[in-house]
């Protein structure tokens, strides 16, 4: 009996290592997995640059960027980004108590790396989080400006496209401002149009220029969304039906 009350705090004091223990690892698993879905959500096949990527990473909750390596997504191995999350466990039986830890890893973000990839576990980098400028505001498109200086055309005349072209060309858009036009018969079709991040509506003008009509509008949002075609030359001369 005496032999057993001996060992009692020593079976006591190992049970009690392996609690921490088990907590500082599903801490640390809990830290990991907010990496993951860090990496989740950078995951992508458009062409972004290093900056891009860290600008994004940085904005998502419970995620600091502390280091920023490679070119662009689509150049030699991709961008590596090592963040530092946050996560927690619990130890002690009768009155739990939070565990907490602070962890880095390294997430990989590749035109070649494959969804749910595994961050690797690295060594926190010295110094505060990276902070990045926020990204440039893309141009106003000029809706009232392209409508006023689009040429209208009586019925039963044609348009010229080259007189169509001249008036863009009046107009001084931002470089940053794609236009694409596209003569179809006697009808002429213009897009205006800015880069998108091929996950939100992209932002967009539509015109169409033809005998009796000059029409400029701005595609529903449904239409401009990524894959949908609204932001064509080819729905400014067939538009798309309106969603219901």
């Amino acid at each position: 009996m005496r032999r057993l009350l001996l060992l009692a705090p020593l079976l006591l004091f190992t049970v009690g290592c392996g609690v921490v223990q088990s907590a500082e690892d599903k801490a640390t698993d809990s830290a990991r997995e907010v990496a993951r879905k860090a990496g989740e959500r950078l995951y992508g096949q458009r062409r972004r640059t290093a900056e891009e990527v860290g600008r994004s990473a940085s904005v998502i909750d419970g995620v600091e960027v502390m280091r920023v390596t490679g070119t662009s997504t689509h150049d030699g191995d991709g961008v590596d980004v090592i963040v530092r999350t946050s996560g927690s466990g619990h130890k002690g039986w009768l009155a739990p108590e939070e565990f907490v830890v602070r962890r880095c890893f390294t997430v990989r973000v590749s035109s070649d790396a494959d969804w749910g990839e595994d961050p690797r576990d690295v060594t926190c980098p010295a110094g505060p989080p990276l902070t990045f400028a926020p990204a440039p505001e893309a141009p106003r498109l000029p809706y009232e400006e392209l409508r006023a200086k689009l040429p209208r055309m009586p019925e039963g005349g044609r348009v010229d496209e080259a007189e169509v072209r001249r008036a863009l060309a009046a107009l001084d858009l931002d470089p940053a401002i794609r236009t694409e036009v596209k003569a179809d018969g006697a009808r002429v079709g213009v897009l205006l149009s800015v880069k998108g991040n091929n996950f939100d509506a992209q932002d967009c003008l539509l015109a169409r220029v033809g005998p009796g009509a000059t029409e400029v509008w701005v595609p529903p949002r449904i239409h401009r969304m990524p894959g949908e075609g609204g932001c064509t030359v080819g729905n400014a001369l067939d538009p798309k039906a309106s969603p219901h």
